[in-house]
């Protein structure tokens, strides 16, 4: 079981503490591409309110989510509050150009203020550098002229207290956390209970004294709500090996009566090496039941069982169709 309110963990060696539970905001931006559905700007609202309520204290969203409403709508909702509420932690990502796929230093000056502007501050707590890899010249994004530098440099001026790379392919991500100090970093799909690809990525960030936040626990949706009802794994319709996997683990789920959700995110949660899990929510009444799944009292034979499945050691993305609304 983990206490949400109680337990913070400071971010590398930042000022910056979180809790075991963050609240991703990709969906409330209405990407329909990605998740198979819609989310209109009132839902989107009701369910930022939620958040800032919520004892977790720590929302995630990126400047592209949405092409821009995710990090509107949150803003919204901070002008309504008067203010980010105290204790509260932010944070948000700077985004290549996604019409030419530019991303130096330039643009990424552009995307933080237009990420300011949005949310209706004039900092954030943590600020990280995102899918590099879809830039049009990821040499360029990580030289001495690229986004990646220019992040650093936003970090020496005082506009962030933390700075972290948010990325896909952990090929690519290895490198670049042996070779800068980066406070954190997120990994999304890569460690859940189907697919553990990130974990060479995850040992090395603890290794470095790197925060990891884990995001994407459920596989997109799949890992709480069932292959039944929510058939597609990772953004891309799911195939019938990956289904199968699935079903093993909603046995036991089923003869323990505990929820699958609650087993997917506290895989996330237990482990050491995760000092927060990234949830993504598209509704109010997301938060509630993602902080019950929390709290929720799993029996060890259940983490044994679940530890006798096979899981993937490939890119769960490897084939996707990766498109960013």
């Amino acid at each position: 079981m983990n206490n949400l309110s109680n337990k913070r963990t400071r971010i590398g060696r930042s000022s910056v503490s979180v809790g075991p539970l963050c609240f991703g905001t990709s969906g409330l931006g209405d990407m329909p591409d990605t998740y198979g559905y819609s989310v209109d700007e009132e839902r989107a609202l009701e369910t930022v309110r939620a958040i800032f309520a919520s004892p977790a204290g720590f929302l995630d969203s990126a400047r592209v989510y949405g092409e821009g409403r995710s990090e509107e709508r949150i803003g919204k909702v901070i002008r309504e509050l008067g203010g980010v509420p105290e204790g509260f932690v932010l944070a948000t990502k700077i985004d290549r150009d996604v019409t030419t796929g530019a991303f130096d230093a330039s643009q990424a000056r552009r995307s933080l203020e237009q990420s300011l502007t949005a949310l209706g501050v004039d900092r954030v707590p943590i600020l990280q550098l995102h899918d590099p890899e879809h830039a049009v010249n990821f040499e360029e994004t990580i030289g001495p002229n690229g986004a990646l530098a220019e992040l650093f440099k936003m970090k020496e001026e005082g506009l962030t207290d933390a700075v972290g790379l948010a990325a896909g392919p952990t090929d690519m991500m290895i490198p670049l956390v042996r070779d800068w100090d980066f406070d954190v970093l997120i990994t999304h799909n890569r460690f859940m209970l189907t697919n553990c690809n990130a974990e060479p990525l995850m040992n090395l960030a603890v290794e470095r004294g790197i925060s990891v936040l884990n995001a994407a626990p459920y596989a997109g949706g799949v890992l709480a709500k069932g292959g039944s009802n929510y058939p597609r794994y990772v953004y891309q319709n799911a195939d019938g090996e990956t289904l199968d996997s699935i079903r093993k683990f909603e046995d036991i789920c089923s003869r323990y009566e505990v929820p699958l959700g609650a087993v997917a995110l506290q895989f996330s949660m237990r482990d050491p090496r995760v000092t927060s899990t990234v949830c993504g929510v598209s509704k109010a009444s997301r938060i509630e039941q993602t902080q019950a799944w929390a709290e929720w009292a799993i029996p060890e034979a259940v983490w044994e069982e679940v530890a006798r499945v096979p899981f993937s050691m490939d890119d769960p993305e490897a084939t996707r169709d990766y498109k960013p609304c």
